[in-house]
């Protein structure tokens, strides 16, 4: 009988403003006390909004994501003989300012030698589907039989550059406060996150781990309706959330939580709202949501493999993060949004979203090991 080859979580770690270290951040999604502040990194006096998620004290990116790969690869079990041969996938901005850091393949050169990963290395620099996209192309080299074992990382810090694009283009809120799903939300907030992750066959069982969770499936689609603005019925993030059911086998009635990609923006959050109508049908009234976003803010590239992480330490612990920021109902997003305090589950699978400019969008369906 043939071993049916399914991608395992074995190995994470994970940096936000929330703390350092995976069981951080199920901790303070858990608490639902958002990690927002005021930003010392750099200057932010020109600036409309001075606040974002951010560490106190932070390395440069290649020294976090150096770290990050090694904690997980540790967590995993890898000894250096283990991760030889290793692929390494790596989720980031897809061009330094100048003088601010190598490009992202030489940098992804450079954290594989630094790490003992000898495998092929491949750079995602896709926005806020990055990271996502990067374990959904390890799922699929792992169940296609082409690796054993993938490293995947993603990183983005809170850097002024993309601050200030993102405050000139009136994304941020002003308020202080992300509020996905909620009446009067009035923007995103950009937070630092660092995150690694082995991911391996059913082999891995084998040599003695113990996974924490499954890629049980993915799904992607684009909508390419406007170069910012999502598509209204949410017709792309619909067929990825399909296409992750679809590969998994599964119906929707075997979503019981969803880690939604909303940013609490106005058009973005009833866009994933009608999505998940689409998508799920009757069981999108039913499904926990929230938006760990609310929580840690957005970290662009490195959003889709941070929120995987939580997602699936959530699952894991039976607990299912609070969507903060929450003032009332909006009648555009009419879901199951967890406003007070953490929802208790048995579920066994979980999605988490993520979307980006251009109607790029990315399902991962995460599943109890």
């Amino acid at each position: 009988m043939v071993e049916a080859r399914v991608a395992q979580l074995t190995g994470v770690h994970a940096v936000s403003a929330l703390g350092r270290g995976a069981d951080a951040q199920l901790a303070g999604v858990l608490a639902g006390v958002p990690a927002f502040g005021p930003v010392h990194r750099f200057d932010t006096a020109a600036r409309r909004v001075t606040v974002a998620a951010t560490l106190p004290e932070v390395g440069t990116l290649a020294d976090e994501l150096a770290a990050g790969i090694d904690a997980a690869c540790r967590a995993a079990g890898l000894d250096r003989a283990e991760r030889a041969g290793c692929v390494l996938l790596l989720a980031v901005h897809g061009g330094p300012a100048p003088g601010t850091g190598p490009s992202p393949a030489v940098l992804a050169d450079h954290l594989a030698t630094r790490c003992g990963l000898s495998g092929r290395n491949r750079v995602y620099t896709s926005a806020c589907v990055s990271a996502s996209t990067a374990v959904a192309d390890a799922a699929a080299q792992i169940t296609h039989g082409a690796v054993e074992r993938v490293v995947v990382a993603a990183g983005y810090l809170v850097e002024p550059d993309q601050f200030a694009l993102f405050d000139a283009g009136r994304a941020l809120a002003v308020d202080g406060a992300v509020r996905p799903f909620s009446v009067g939300r009035r923007g995103l907030l950009l937070g630092d996150g660092v995150a690694a992750v082995v991911l391996e066959s059913s082999a891995a069982r084998r040599r003695g781990a113990e996974p924490l969770a499954t890629v049980a499936g993915w799904g992607r689609a684009g909508d390419a309706f406007h170069p910012c603005q999502p598509e209204p019925g949410g017709s792309g993030l619909a067929r990825a959330v399909d296409g992750a059911l679809r590969r998994a086998g599964l119906p929707p009635q075997a979503v019981g939580y969803v880690n939604a990609n909303a940013t609490g923006t106005a058009q973005s959050d009833a866009a994933e709202a009608a999505a998940l109508r689409r998508a799920l049908g009757e069981q999108a009234t039913h499904v926990p949501v929230s938006s760990t976003k609310s929580v840690h803010g957005h970290a662009l590239e490195a959003s889709g493999l941070l929120e995987f992480v939580i997602t699936a330490l959530a699952l894991r612990h039976g607990h299912l993060p609070v969507n903060a920021g929450w003032l009332a109902p909006d009648e555009d997003c009419p879901l199951n949004v967890v406003t007070d305090r953490p929802h208790r589950t048995d579920a066994t699978h979980a999605l988490t979203l993520n979307a980006a400019f251009g109607g790029a969008n990315t399902a991962l369906l995460v599943g109890v090991a």
